[in-house]
């Protein structure tokens, strides 16, 4: 019984590139993504006849195409592909060379633009679910507004090697202090005093999904654990009358320590899920955020600037973006300043970001604490909301900052265990 259970696991870790475990836990090929699909074939099916769609069907039908998108992959198997990153991919050099036609079709798609990504963000955000879209019209738009950059302005030969040179670092540090934000935000681990054991079980061949944890769940044994169901459930009634206690993740939060229910997680010094870069902002990653945000718009700025000197040379910087005579009369002059108007739109929603961002680090309060002291009326808000100051983590101006700039260091200390909390 061992040597077959061994050899089928063997079985479905041993993958080729278009080979994949589907939903089913079923094997299956990326060539076979139209085959077998009852649920297209029935949908297709009423749809002919006029016959009204059952409850389920779209949301099976959904479930289905996402399960079969996928790219053949060296390891584990063919990887499947989140459909939230390829609207981006269309809609953006699309819309931008529509409204490089004439700039009143480019007032129109230019506000229209930042109106629709508004729209999802807020549909995403009331369902309190994890997208791609925003991480990847982020990145799409940074490597795209250089490609533009390097192909259209360039060429023209109003900026030299060494202003091209500038914008490709600012780029790629950009990229590298973002991978080092994607890291993980400093998320609340169970304090291990009180793990017993841990036990692998490897679960049936049809139920086992390799791309998850191998076909493996780990089981971690706690005290509470052995101590049985009945005094186990006690526990749980007991601390999650606790205000610091998590009953979701089952962790005592230290001070300052937020649950993000978008990624389900507790993190310590929460301070907002970004759907920018697709994670949360906590203690670990902060600083690195910020240098991003940093990074981003000194890059942007600049590159705005270069573009602005190229197809407007005769206007000021600062007049350029609203009176700039002759640049329709050329589609790539165009191009290039339809591109331009769209970085500064990005880089303004940015800079207001970059402000909030330095006014809670100046007073030593993170954005999940100023919504609950907004909501609960327990903090002092002025400007429009901008500087909310609770009075309750504030030492001084300069005390405030060393603190942020050292936090980081922080993160590896053990979370208390529960007999400890007060």
């Amino acid at each position: 019984m061992k040597k077959q259970a061994k050899k089928a696991r063997e079985d479905v870790d041993v993958l080729c590139c278009c080979e994949y475990v589907n939903r089913h836990g079923e094997r299956s090929h990326v060539a076979a993504c139209c085959c077998d699909c009852e649920d297209l074939d029935d949908a297709c099916d009423r749809f002919l006849k006029r016959e009204p769609q059952k409850p389920e069907s779209l949301s099976q039908l959904s479930a289905v195409v996402t399960d079969r998108i996928r790219v053949p992959w060296l390891w584990g198997g063919a990887r499947k592909v989140d459909l939230s990153v390829i609207p981006p991919l269309i809609l953006l050099p699309v819309l931008l060379h529509i409204a490089a036609l004439h700039f009143l079709i480019g007032m129109v798609v230019l506000t229209g633009l930042p109106g629709l990504v508004l729209w999802y963000y807020y549909f995403t955000h009331h369902k309190k679910g994890r997208t791609l879209f925003f991480l990847s019209l982020a990145l799409f738009s940074l490597g795209y507004m250089y490609y533009l950059f390097i192909t259209e302005v360039f060429p023209r030969g109003d900026v030299n090697l060494v202003q091209l040179v500038v914008v490709t670092v600012g780029v790629i540090l950009t990229l590298g202090a973002l991978v080092h934000t994607k890291r993980e935000p400093g998320i609340v681990r169970p304090n291990q005093e009180t793990v017993h054991s841990t036990v692998t079980y490897y679960s049936p061949l049809a139920e086992t999904d390799p791309v998850l944890n191998g076909g493996r769940q780990n089981v971690t044994m706690t005290v509470t654990n052995r101590a049985g169901l009945m005094e186990q459930t006690g526990v749980e009634l007991k601390e999650s009358s606790r205000k610091n206690w998590c009953p979701v993740c089952r962790v005592v939060q230290p001070p300052r320590a937020g649950h993000c229910r978008i990624c389900g997680v507790c993190v310590l010094r929460l301070d907002h899920h970004c759907v920018w870069i697709n994670n949360c902002v906590g203690q670990a990653n902060h600083r690195s955020f910020l240098l991003t945000l940093i990074l981003f718009l000194l890059t942007s700025l600049y590159g705005i600037s270069l573009v602005l000197q190229s197809v407007c040379p005769k206007q000021f910087l600062l007049t350029a973006l609203l009176y700039c005579p002759g640049v329709y009369d050329q589609y790539s002059t165009a191009l290039c300043f339809t591109c331009a108007w769209y970085c500064s739109i990005v880089t303004g929603g940015l800079l207001h970001l970059l402000l909030v961002q330095v006014i809670n680090i100046s007073h030593n309060i993170t954005e999940r604490e100023a919504r609950i002291a907004l909501r609960n009326k327990t903090a002092r808000s002025a400007y429009w909301g901008l500087v909310v100051d609770t009075g309750v983590y504030s030492h001084g101006f300069h005390s405030n900052w060393a603190e942020f700039m050292t936090m980081g260091d922080k993160v590896n200390l053990p979370s208390p265990a529960p007999t400890d909390l007060v």
